[in-house]
């Protein structure tokens, strides 16, 4: 089966669970990078974020040089910003038609879950078999072996599905 690893991450966190994903199958890795990137500290951080979600926006991404339709299982990650998925993976999901793949999706936030993340993920990606879901609490912020326990444990979920 040929993996893909697609995410975006602002602060990191999402990265992490990427690398850790990727450190336990073979598949190739999209990291997705707006043109312009939105100010990482302070205040102005979540008001753009938060502004990117609620208007719905797509902004233009650095586009990776990958056909996404060439692998069979696709892991998804974000960060979740306003219940939702970040902008610049928005972007990547419209401008490529995902269908008939099986899905894992992940995210990571501050506290206030990923539930409606993933419905809207799963509403987007509708013509798909979501196969898992997988959510992280500030992993950066976390020691290290709790979040790899808690990803093996996610892992391990999905397996015996």
């Amino acid at each position: 089966m040929k993996n893909l690893i697609i995410y975006y991450s602002l602060d990191g966190n999402t990265e992490l669970i990427a690398s850790l994903i990727a450190s336990k199958i073979e598949a190739a890795t999209i990291r997705i990078q707006p043109v312009k990137e939105i100010p990482t500290k302070g205040f102005m951080k979540y008001f753009w974020g938060g502004k990117s979600v609620v208007f719905n926006e797509k902004p233009k991404i650095v586009y990776p040089i990958i056909n996404v339709n060439d692998f069979d299982q696709i892991f998804i990650g974000t960060p979740v910003w306003n219940n939702s998925y970040a902008p610049p993976l928005a972007t990547f999901l419209y401008e490529n038609k995902i269908e008939n793949k099986n899905i894992i999706l992940f995210a990571c936030h501050g506290g206030g879950g990923a539930k409606k993340t993933f419905e809207r993920l799963s509403n987007l990606l509708q013509n798909n078999h979501i196969v898992h879901t997988m959510e992280f609490k500030d992993p950066i912020l976390q020691n290290r072996d709790e979040v790899i326990n808690q990803f093996n444990i996610s892992i391990e979920k999905s397996e015996t599905k």
